[in-house]
């Protein structure tokens, strides 16, 4: 299986906690999960980049540190997509690391407050959904990047 392949796979696990899961539970825990989910689609989806690069010689060899990674993607493919893909990956990981707090756990309006150091995010089930779609739209376009062909 490709990295990019994995990456979808990661997606389809996520949008699964998405629309079933976090549906019927309404749990910060699955939100967190979400996130998690969505950060190894991107950084697949990163990995796979890098691995196309490194076989058209554009870089020797792939640093094992994430962060390494995404601003080396950043750099070789120099693409304002690409960019806004790693700044949504690095928000992504704040928030991951970032303390936080639940409110309305249970109920129609379940938030996972995250304390990051750039401020207070508040995260509900439609803000995980726009980072969701994001998340999709990144990959099929790292997918689209790697494989032009594909219609």
């Amino acid at each position: 299986m490709t990295l990019i392949e994995e990456a979808s796979e990661e997606l389809k696990r996520a949008d699964h906690l998405l629309y079933v899961s976090l549906k019927y539970t309404r749990t910060v825990d699955v939100i967190k999960s979400i996130i998690d989910r969505l950060i190894s689609g991107i950084s697949l989806a990163i990995d796979a980049l890098l691995e196309r690069a490194k076989e058209r010689k554009k870089v020797k060899e792939i640093p094992s540190n994430a962060g390494l990674k995404a601003e080396l993607v950043k750099k070789l493919f120099n693409d304002e997509k690409i960019t806004d893909m790693v700044i949504f990956y690095q928000t992504l990981k704040k928030i991951s690391r970032a303390e936080y707090r639940r409110s309305n756990e249970y109920r129609r309006h379940v938030t996972m407050t995250a304390i990051t150091d750039s401020g207070i995010l508040l995260i509900t089930m439609e803000t995980i959904r726009e980072y969701y779609d994001r998340t999709v739209g990144y990959v099929a376009y790292a997918d689209s990047l790697l494989n032009p062909r594909k219609e």
